[in-house]
C-alpha cells in the first residue's frame, strides 16, 4: 500500500487523539487503544461459519434464495437471533435479483469467491460482530453502527470496508453489497445505518425497537429505544386518539434531519472498525488490562463503499475526511446531491444534457406528480390535465406528455420504460424527505399526510401485531405507506385518496402538489412565491436540503463511481454525472475520480429478472469497481480503469441465463466508449 509522509503523520496524529499516551517511558511510549466517548456499550456474537454466519445468517447460498422467509418459532415473540436471520433474509435479496438465471450462484452470490469463480459451497462467513449504538448520552441520535470481523482477517494485511446502508435500511442494508465484498476479502466491514433504519414507533401501544429488533414498550427501552417521537405523553395520547393505527418511523420523523450526518457516522463506522481491531488483535499494554493501537490509517487499508443512499454517504464521508480514514472510495448508483447546478456541464453524445444537478427532493417530487399518471392512474392523469399541468386528450396522450416531462426534467430516454415501475418509490420518497429535511413532527401531518397501514377500502387500520414485532426484519425503514388525511370523505391510504379541489380520486394529487411547493418555494399550480404557513414549512425543508449537499471535493483520493444509465429513481443527470462535474470544478486536475457508466443498468437489480429484455444487474459492477480500487491501493502501478461507458447485452427473456457476454468488464483501454472530462464539460458517448 502506498503511504505518504503526510498521511502517516496524520494517522499518529490521529492514534494520539482516539488512543492516548498510556506510558510514562519515553523509551517506549504506548498508544493505549480507547474507545471513542460516543459509542455506546458494544454487544459481540461469534459465528462459527457452519451453524449461522456472518453473510448469510446460517441460510447458505440455497436459503437465502428460497421462496419464503425463515420461519419465527413464535411469530409474537420472535427472538433477537430469529430477527438477525431474518433481516439478513430480505436486506440481501432487496438488492440483489437471486434468480439463478439472472446471475445469482454463477456472476455473483455468497458460494461466488472474491476471484469471481463459482463454487460448491454455501459461502458462510466465520467471524464476530460488534453492535452499537453511537450517540452522545441523549439516547436521542442511536445511530446503529455495526463492524464484521470475518476469522479470515489478515492482520498483516489489514483492511476495512465501508458498508452503509441503502435507502432508508436498518444495519443489515448493506450486506449484500460491500459488505459480502469485504468478508470474501478478509476485510472488516464498518457499517452504519444512517440514523434512518428500522426505527418504527407504534402510538396505539407504544412501542419501539431495541438495537437488536426486538420491540418493547417506550418506557421500558428508556434510551435505548432505536426511536421513539420526542412527544409529551400527553402529545402521544391526544394523537393516538385522533388518529388511530398511525406510526412514526426514524428517517421521517426523528426531526434531526438525519441525512446531514450521512458522511460523518460513516467516519465514525470506520473509527469503530479501528477500535475493534485493535481490541482483537493489539498486544496487552503495560497496564495489563488495555490494548495498544496496532491498526492506524497508515497501515490499513480502507475503502468507503456501498450502494445508492450508502454509495452517496461514502462520498460524503470521503469529502469530510480530514483525519485521512479514508484511502479510496467504490460507490454504485449514489444519491449524492450537488452543491450547484452550474459552473459544469454535462453532455451526452454532443447535446447538452435538458437538466443536471437538482437535488434529489426537487426532481422525486416532480416524479411524484407524472410517474403516477406514466403507471396508468387515468385520475391523476385528468387532474393534472385540469391544473394545467399536463395535456392530452384521451389517457395514452396525457402519459406521452408525462413521459415528455420527465425527459426535459432530467431523466435519459433509457430510463423511460422504468418510470412506471418507480411511482411508488418516488410517492414514498417526496413524503419522507419532506418530513425529514423539515424536521417535522410526526403529529405535523404535513401537506395532509401521516403513515400507517390500511384495509382493502384504504381505511386506516392498526399495524398487525405480528408486523410489529417482525418489523426489524421485514420493513425497508420506511414503514407503513402515506395515509392522505384530507381525502374528502374521510382519510384514506394515498393512492385511493380524493382531492379537495378536484373530487376526484386522483392519489391525494392536492398533497403531493403541496409536497412540490414545499420542495421548491413556489406553488406548483400557479409559480407563485408561497405565503403564510406554507412558506414557513418551506424554509424548513429548503434549509435542510442544504445541510445534505456535496462538495464535490474529494481530497484527491482515488475513486470509482458507477452508474446505469436506465436509472430511473437517481436519474444521472441530476446525480453521478453532475457530481463528476462538480468534482472536476472543485478539484481539477488533481482529481483521481473516474465514471463508469452501465447501460441496461438501473436502480434496482431485483428487476433484471422481470424485466431483462430492458436491464441487466448492476451488482456485477459494484464488486469489479471494488476490486479495481483494492488492486490500486495494493499497488499504485495498477491504474484505475479510465472512465467510460460500459454497454451491456440484455437477455431475450428470463428463461435464458445470463453470462459475462451481457455484462462485460471495465475496460482498461474503452477507446469510442471514454468518458472525457474537457475542463469542466464530462462527455459521455452513447
Amino acid at each position: 500500500m502506498q503511504m505518504t509522509t503526510s498521511k502517516t503523520a496524520i494517522a499518529l496524529a490521529v492514534a494520539l487523539l482516539l488512543g492516548g499516551c498510556g506510558s510514562d517511558d519515553d523509551d517506549d511510549p504506548e498508544v493505549l487503544n480507547q474507545k471513542p466517548a460516543w459509542l455506546g456499550a458494544i454487544s459481540t456474537a461469534s459465528y462459527d461459519g457452519t451453524s449461522d454466519d456472518l453473510l448469510t445468517a446460517g441460510l447458505g447460498t440455497t436459503g437465502l434464495a428460497a421462496a419464503a422467509p425463515p420461519a419465527y418459532n413464535d411469530p409474537a415473540n420472535p427472538t433477537a437471533r430469529e430477527l438477525r436471520r431474518n433481516a439478513i433474509f430480505a436486506n440481501y435479496r432487496a438488492v440483489l435479483d437471486i434468480a439463478t438465471n439472472s446471475g445469482y450462484g454463477t456472476l455473483y452470490g455468497p458460494n461466488v469467491n472474491a476471484a469471481g469463480v463459482a463454487t460448491n459451497g454455501s459461502g458462510m462467513v466465520a467471524g464476530t460482530e460488534y453492535l452499537a449504538y453511537t450517540d452522545d448520552g441523549s439516547g436521542r441520535q442511536n445511530v446503529t453502527l455495526m463492524v464484521q470481523v470475518p476469522n479470515s482477517f489478515d492482520p498483516v494485511n489489514p483492511c476495512i470496508v465501508t458498508g452503509t446502508s441503502s435507502g432508508s435500511r436498518g444495519i443489515y442494508g448493506a450486506i449484500g453489497s460491500a459488505g459480502e465484498w469485504g468478508l470474501k476479502n478478509n476485510c472488516a466491514v464498518a457499517y452504519a445505518d444512517k440514523g434512518s433504519g428500522t426505527g418504527l414507533y407504534t402510538f396505539d401501544d407504544d412501542s419501539v425497537n431495541g438495537l437488536n429488533g426486538v420491540r418493547a414498550s417506550r418506557t421500558s427501552a428508556g434510551k435505548d429505544a432505536h426511536f421513539a417521537p420526542e412527544l409529551s405523553d400527553a402529545q402521544r395520547t391526544a394523537f393516538a386518539q385522533q388518529f388511530p393505527g398511525r406510526v412514526a418511523f426514524k428517517h421521517a420523523h426523528s426531526q434531526r434531519n438525519p441525512e446531514k450526518d450521512w458522511g460523518r457516522v460513516t467516519l465514525q463506522a470506520i473509527e469503530f472498525a479501528f477500535y475493534v481491531l485493535n481490541e482483537k488483535y493489539g498486544v496487552v499494554a503495560k497496564d495489563n488490562t488495555n490494548r495498544l493501537v496496532r491498526f492506524t490509517p497508515a497501515n490499513t487499508l480502507t475503502i468507503a463503499s456501498s450502494i445508492s443512499n450508502g454509495a452517496g454517504s461514502a462520498l460524503l464521508a470521503a469529502e469530510q475526511d480530514t483525519a485521512g480514514l479514508i484511502d479510496a472510495v467504490a460507490a454504485t448508483e449514489p444519491q449524492i446531491q450537488p452543491n450547484r447546478t452550474d459552473g459544469y456541464t454535462v453532455r451526452q453524445a454532443g447535446t447538452t444534457a435538458t437538466a443536471q444537478g437538482k437535488p434529489l427532493l426537487d426532481y422525486s417530487s416532480y416524479a411524484a406528480l407524472y410517474q403516477p399518471c406514466i403507471a396508468g392512474g387515468a385520475g391523476r392523469c385528468a387532474s393534472l390535465v385540469a391544473k394545467g399541468l399536463l395535456t392530452g386528450n384521451d389517457l395514452a396522450s396525457r402519459q406521452a406528455d408525462a413521459r415528455a416531462k420527465m425527459r426535459a426534467y432530467g431523466w435519459t430516454p433509457d430510463a423511460e420504460p422504468l418510470q412506471a415501475a418507480h411511482a411508488l418509490t418516488n410517492i414514498l420518497v417526496a413524503v419522507t424527505y419532506v418530513n425529514a429535511y423539515g424536521k417535522f413532527s410526526v403529529t405535523d401531518n404535513v401537506c395532509g399526510f401521516s403513515w400507517g397501514t390500511a384495509d382493502t377500502t384504504g381505511s386506516p387500520v392498526a399495524l398487525p401485531a405480528a408486523t410489529r414485532a417482525s418489523s426489524f426484519a421485514t420493513q425497508n425503514g420506511i414503514l407503513g405507506t402515506p395515509i392522505y388525511e384530507d381525502s374528502v370523505g374521510g382519510a384514506k391510504l394515498y393512492n385511493l385518496g380524493v382531492s379537495p379541489s378536484t373530487g376526484v380520486e386522483d392519489q391525494a394529487l392536492d398533497g403531493f402538489l403541496c409536497l412540490r411547493s414545499l420542495a421548491t418555494g413556489v406553488d406548483a399550480v400557479t409559480g407563485a412565491p408561497l405565503t403564510g404557513d406554507r412558506a414557513a414549512q418551506s424554509a424548513r425543508v429548503r434549509a435542510g436540503m442544504t445541510e445534505v449537499q456535496a462538495t464535490g471535493n474529494l481530497r484527491g483520493k482515488p475513486a470509482v463511481i458507477v452508474s446505469g444509465r436506465a436509472d430511473a429513481l437517481i436519474p444521472v443527470n441530476h446525480a453521478s454525472r453532475a457530481y463528476v462535474g462538480l468534482n472536476a470544478a472543485v478539484e481539477g486536475s488533481a482529481s483521481k475520480l473516474r465514471y463508469v457508466e452501465v447501460t441496461n443498468a438501473n436502480h434496482f437489480d431485483n428487476f433484471s429478472n422481470a424485466l431483462p429484455t430492458v436491464i441487466v444487474p448492476l451488482h456485477v459492477y459494484l464488486f469489479r469497481a471494488l476490486d479495481a480500487v483494492y488492486a490500486n491501493l495494493k499497488n499504485s502501478a495498477t491504474a484505475l480503469p479510465p472512465s467510460q461507458v460500459v454497454h451491456t447485452v440484455t437477455r431475450a427473456s428470463n428463461a435464458v441465463p445470463i453470462t459475462v457476454a451481457n455484462v462485460p468488464p471495465i475496460s482498461a483501454v474503452p477507446g469510442s466508449s471514454a468518458i472525457t472530462v474537457s475542463g469542466t464539460t464530462v462527455n459521455v458517448p452513447d
